[in-house]
């Protein structure tokens, strides 16, 4: 079990994981609107002891749950959701077409949560939905796999697990590293001491993101419930600047590239040096390319420091012309007193030992989504959670680490934080960041 992991469960049992008073709960005046439970086709499930799946969020990274679930033995979609009736009738379409099975497609998610033909869900969904979809499914009997970031602030991580362990669900966080053959391999070596003392890792983000101009407001798309999509965050007129994926770019429904593809290397770098969070936050950067709507920052480094461990995360954020690091160009590098340990993007790593940089072990294996969805499936089945290699613990935190360096980088200033306590110390500008003002009735439920 990882130090985080251990730390946080030991926080539980002491009493200092703290709740912390929110608005109102999602109220019975949202569930009253649900109506009857939405009818899956027979045909499309199979066996009889097939997990039965619906996915939320199917106009982008929703579309590779898909594939990977249809390769799964145990498992088959049941059933699409998205806000975008348009996106859902046309995928359905492909889907039928493709697999010769019906799927049920349906624009309310809280409705599938009512039927008792769904097993489990996944969410592919917008960040600023994340931790409330997990809840509520938890609440409806349903497992999860969420997609990363798991949270869209500090806060709902804590809820998140609450409701995880209170409801006995098995909530996979969606960073398969976790399951590749090739870094788990890689992170058995840094803590065989292949180079020494781990004392330093580096996320990098240096991902293409060109300049998405300012479309301005107009008319909401037909077929889009745009009041569902907005969800717990403001509902501002709508914009193409949002919808259907530059919202990555807008503070009230997405957290940057820290908080996007960054996600794997926040979780790898903890993962790697085996620590939870940080004591000392420290974020600059910003917008020096585009004069374009994008809200975060263009470039972003971040510094997470652990005193009374001795050991330091660096996160990059590029987003244009740049060199690689290694061939790291998305990836992570981890520093020991022997040498260093490459990780480029999915599958691959690479050592360097001693001062002459001779190479030592490595290994490229892909795969790792595949077999991230079977160990979610296994856990399912077992109803164990001890089995996941990503449990809900690290999706709040190697998100939480992201929204610690974003709060940083909006205040302009160095953070000290209390990693048992997750509050800030003396800031209270920074402990509002925390969390969010909900937009009613979608509100984070207080009582789990």
């Amino acid at each position: 079990m990882d130090k985080s992991r251990r730390d946080f469960l030991s926080a539980a049992a002491t009493g200092a994981v703290a709740s912390v008073v929110t608005p109102k709960a999602f109220g019975s005046e949202v569930m009253n609107k649900i109506g009857q439970p939405t009818v899956i086709p027979k045909e499309a499930f199979g066996a009889n002891d097939r997990i039965r799946v619906a996915v939320l969020g199917v106009n982008g990274r929703g579309n590779s749950h898909i594939e990977e679930l249809m390769k799964q033995k145990n498992a088959t979609v049941a059933a699409f959701c998205d806000p975008d009736l348009v996106v859902l009738r046309e995928k359905a379409g492909k889907f039928e077409e493709k697999y010769k099975q019906k799927v049920a497609i349906e624009q309310d998610f809280r409705k599938l949560y009512e039927s008792k033909d769904i097993d489990a869900v996944t969410l592919a969904t917008p960040n600023h939905w994340h931790a409330l979809q997990v809840i509520l499914a938890c609440q409806a009997g349903k497992d999860v796999y969420v997609e990363k970031p798991a949270t869209h602030n500090i806060y709902e991580g804590r809820k998140m697990i609450e409701a995880a362990y209170k409801y006995n669900r098995i909530v996979q966080h969606g960073v398969q590293l976790r399951s590749s053959v090739a870094i788990r391999e890689a992170v058995q070596h840094l803590r065989d001491g292949l180079i020494g003392r781990v004392y330093m890792s580096r996320g990098l983000v240096y991902r293409w993101r060109p300049d998405i101009g300012n479309k301005g407001i107009s008319k909401i798309p037909d077929g889009l419930d745009y009041d569902l999509w907005c969800g717990p965050a403001p509902m501002a007129p709508f914009t193409r600047n949002l919808v259907h994926y530059n919202w990555h770019w807008h503070w009230n429904y997405g957290n940057g590239d820290v908080g996007n593809q960054g996600i794997h290397e926040t979780d790898l770098c903890m993962w790697g040096l085996d620590v939870g969070l940080p004591e000392r936050i420290t974020s600059m950067g910003g917008k020096f390319l585009w004069d374009d709507c994008k809200e975060v920052p263009e470039v972003q480094t971040s510094i997470y420091h652990y005193p009374k461990e001795k050991k330091i995360i660096q996160f990059e954020v590029r987003n244009w012309c740049t060199n690689l690091e290694d061939g790291a160009g998305v990836g992570n590098i981890f520093y020991g007193d022997k040498g260093y340990l490459v990780v480029k993007g999915y599958g691959t790593y690479e050592t360097y030992l001693g001062e002459k940089r001779e190479k030592g072990p490595s290994r490229s294996e892909r795969g790792e989504l595949g077999l991230h969805f079977e160990n979610w499936l296994d856990a399912i089945r077992a109803r164990d959670m001890s089995l996941q290699n990503a449990p809900v613990e690290t999706g709040h935190l190697s998100s939480a680490l992201a929204h610690l360096g974003n709060i940083s980088y909006r205040l302009g200033r160095q953070l000290d934080f209390d990693p048992v306590s997750e509050q800030f110390t003396g800031d209270e500008d920074a402990n509002r960041m925390r969390t969010r003002e909900y937009r009613p009735p979608f509100v984070l439920p207080e009582k789990i």
